[in-house]
């Protein structure tokens, strides 16, 4: 890896700029990679189009605004409309299955984030989390205990159970994505 683009996107309130700054602090802190972590979001404060960009580099990152995105995570429809088409040639999108259909033509990953947070975790909140599982296990872009460690520094006490077990069935979920993408 040299420089990798990570755009995460959905809709305000579903705790995506929270996953990019703990994919971001995984990256950074456990693989002494640089990093820099952007996000945006709608006048809305829940409802309205979210995003966060993490970079992450093995060299130095002049530009903290990627111009292509290599992996893009999407959580809402209107994010997959928005910006696939900003996916670098030979870039990836993950997206929730459970309401997410990407366009046709695309290294496209469907991962059930919102199913697996509801119906195995009891709380879509941690939805979020699962994403970031995901990624990790179906890009490698961090490993398994710096992601983990990132969601524990993050998350309140009360929440880290629940987030630790989001972050391992999402990890669970990503590898078993990887798996099936390599036998194509």
């Amino acid at each position: 890896m040299s420089v990798v683009n990570v755009r995460l996107a959905g809709t305000g309130g579903q705790g995506l700029i929270l996953a990019g700054l703990i994919l971001a602090e995984a990256a950074a802190r456990s693989h002494g990679k640089n990093v820099v972590q952007t996000n945006s979001y709608g006048p809305e404060a829940r409802g309205g189009a979210s995003k966060s960009d993490v970079i992450i580099s093995d060299e130095v990152i002049y530009n903290p605004k990627p111009e292509t995105i290599d992996v893009l995570l999407v959580l809402s429809q209107a994010a997959c409309d928005k910006y696939c088409g900003e996916l670098s040639p030979g870039g990836a999108v993950v997206f929730d299955s459970s309401g997410v259909v990407p366009p046709p033509g695309l290294k496209a990953m469907g991962a059930d984030v919102t199913g697996i947070a509801v119906r195995e975790l009891s709380n879509e909140i941690v939805a979020n989390v699962v994403a970031l599982g995901v990624l990790a296990g179906a890009f490698g872009l961090v490993s398994a205990e710096a992601v983990e460690s990132a969601v524990l520094a993050r998350v309140p006490a009360k929440a880290k159970d629940l987030n630790l077990k989001a972050v391992r069935r999402g990890i669970e979920e990503g590898r078993r994505i990887r798996s099936e993408m390599e036998k194509k």
